[in-house]
């Protein structure tokens, strides 16, 4: 481990208030000076961008006070834990960026935890209850009405401790018995009223197989498995505030069973910041998992779905992610953030990272009449000209070309500054060119643009900086490529699903109606018979472009060299704001 770092020089221009927190820890010398974190996801799916503003604090602050983040699978519910999903929770933390000093399970510490409970009913402190959830739920009462202690409170210790050897047994029928612990039913703290600690599921674990067939609530579980690891911050969402005075009382009472642990360094305490809320987005693994069964997105990495391999996916670098997290800060209250914010940080990371190209998604042809025919030019193209370092390539110019349908009216307003009859452009890269007609189909659409050339406004020749106003993109129509292009949008249509999915399942809408009520419509767009140029014909999948006039885009999976399918990341200016009145 390193030496821990206090005040980091040029590492930030202000701590947010968990750094302070750590920082005051280290000066005062607590845990000896460690610092240890841990991310603790539970593998029952795809982690989405909220996830991502955990990975980013408990491994930041790991890497930044020179300690160690462990990841731990909280694995302590095997009716929704798939491998699948802790392969992709690993895949994703990769990307990020961000490197784990071990892998933890809390499957590894089911006996820790299964002999910590018997010890407490051993001490009175826990008992076997036989009352329905139902049941259950009514006795706690409420916030401001006192819980009424169970019947089975005070049964006797041996008969707890047999009930309980029997919920393990893989006889008892799931539901039929619980294990609480015996704190204050009348508490004001509702976590306090005897929580349940252990369940009875009968199913085989990923990990652990048949040993276990009751299983510990995550409550139970995860104070001691930050004990046991050596955690010293455990950095938890805001809805853990409640939590947290259980948390403390369940660590001091395995303190108490467990003399052989240095307590003293190894108390874990737990600190709650904001979660990462976006408008137009839903981000409940629950209700995600409800749109990938019911096939209304195409998967987990559906471009439209918020999880971190979907963003990946999209197009979105991790770089642009965690400027994003980092702008928006860490706090102790929840806020709703502009999904456009997001789009920004992605926006200005693509400028300075992405490959300029030249595709047309909506082509028309446009023939210079006075171009030489069979002539092909090739013309020098910047890959970045943020980064010229990454050079130039080549495209070809020839006299039937592809120009964007939208480039041209034939007959335009004056602030038009594209293809229109009489006017001048330059073709980027090439030519001034000036458009002498077009001509049309039967039904009036244009078909074909005319247009002559002058052969001394190259681009890089001497006395070719001629001024025009307008200038375009274009691909000749012998040497470029077709492509499949996905437009992407806002999977919803409202600005928060989350309340409007409880408004309308409070109306008798289940799940599945209420999220086909509120999906937007037009949140995916197919578009085949683009074409874009052959430079990009052997790149990897993901590599970020930039379309150039249209937006960023990147490479589909979906991609082959014989077969291009290409994905809209972000556009080059914001839309949403404008169209959703912000």
């Amino acid at each position: 481990m390193t030496e821990p770092i206090l005040n980091p020089a040029e590492e930030k221009k202000s701590l947010n208030f968990i750094e302070k927190i750590v920082e005051n820890d280290l000066r005062e010398g607590k845990n000896h000076r460690r610092i240890q974190t841990r991310f603790p996801p539970e593998p029952n799916g795809y982690l989405h961008i909220g996830h991502a503003k955990a990975i980013a604090l408990d491994f930041g602050i790991a890497e930044r006070y020179g300690g160690v983040c462990n990841l731990r699978f909280d694995d302590t519910n095997p009716q929704k834990e798939e491998t699948e999903y802790m392969e992709a929770i690993e895949q994703d933390i990769r990307w990020l960026g961000f490197k784990w000093g071990h892998i933890y399970y809390a499957s590894d510490y089911f006996q820790q935890l299964w002999d910590f409970a018997v010890e407490l009913i051993r001490q009175g402190r826990a008992y076997v209850d036989e009352q329905s959830s139902e049941q259950i739920a009514r006795q706690k009462g409420t916030p401001t009405q006192a819980g009424e202690n169970s019947p089975y409170r005070d049964r006797p210790v041996e008969e707890s401790l047999a009930l309980f050897q029997e919920m393990n047994s893989g006889r008892m029928e799931p539901g039929r018995m619980v294990l609480r612990a015996k704190i204050d039913m009348a508490s004001p703290n509702m976590h306090f009223r005897d929580p349940i600690i252990y369940r009875v599921l009968n199913m085989p674990h990923i990990r652990t197989g048949n040993r276990w067939n009751a299983y510990p609530m995550y409550d139970f579980a995860h104070g001691q498995s930050d004990y046991l690891e050596g955690v010293t911050h455990s950095l938890c969402t805001l809805e853990f505030v409640s939590h947290r005075p259980l948390y403390d009382l369940f660590c001091d009472w395995y303190k108490e069973t467990r003399q052989d642990l240095p307590i003293d360094d190894n108390r874990p305490r737990q600190t709650e910041f904001n979660k990462l809320n976006l408008n137009y987005t839903l981000m409940s693994k629950r209700n995600l998992l409800i749109l990938v069964k019911n096939g209304l997105v195409s998967g987990w990495d559906d471009p439209r779905m918020p999880t971190i391999c979907a963003f990946r996916r999209r197009g979105y670098s991790p770089e642009s992610i965690l400027g994003f997290i980092d702008k928006i800060g860490y706090t102790t209250y929840d806020a709703l953030n502009d999904f456009s914010l997001l789009e920004a940080a992605v926006r200005e990371d693509l400028n300075a990272r992405s490959t300029r190209v030249s595709a047309v998604l909506n082509p028309v042809r446009l023939v210079i009449v006075n171009y030489p025919e069979g002539q092909v030019e090739e013309m020098t193209a910047v890959n970045n000209p943020e980064r010229p370092e990454e050079g130039t390539h080549l495209i070809e110019f020839s006299r039937e070309l592809w120009i964007e349908r939208e480039d041209f009216m034939e007959e335009a307003p004056k602030n038009f500054f594209r293809m229109t009859p009489g006017k001048e452009v330059r073709l980027k890269n090439a030519y001034i060119v000036k458009c002498t007609g077009c001509t049309k189909d039967a039904e009036g659409n244009v078909i074909e643009i005319q247009a002559t050339y002058d052969p001394e406004s190259r681009s890089g020749l001497p006395g070719a900086d001629r001024k025009v106003k307008g200038t375009l993109h274009w691909l000749s129509q012998s040497h470029c490529l077709p492509a499949e292009v996905r437009m992407y949008d806002r999977l919803w249509k409202v600005e928060n699903p989350r309340d409007e999915l409880s408004r309308l399942q409070d109306e008798g809408l289940t799940p599945l109606e209420a999220m086909k009520q509120m999906m937007n419509p037009d949140s995916l767009h197919v578009l085949t018979g683009c074409y874009v140029e052959k430079f990009v014909r052997d790149m990897p999948s993901l590599t970020y472009l930039q379309f150039q006039r249209t937006g960023y885009f990147n490479i589909d999976p979906d991609s082959s060299p014989d077969r291009l399918v290409f994905n809209r990341t972000v556009g080059l200016k914001d839309t949403w704001s404008k169209i959703s009145g912000k």
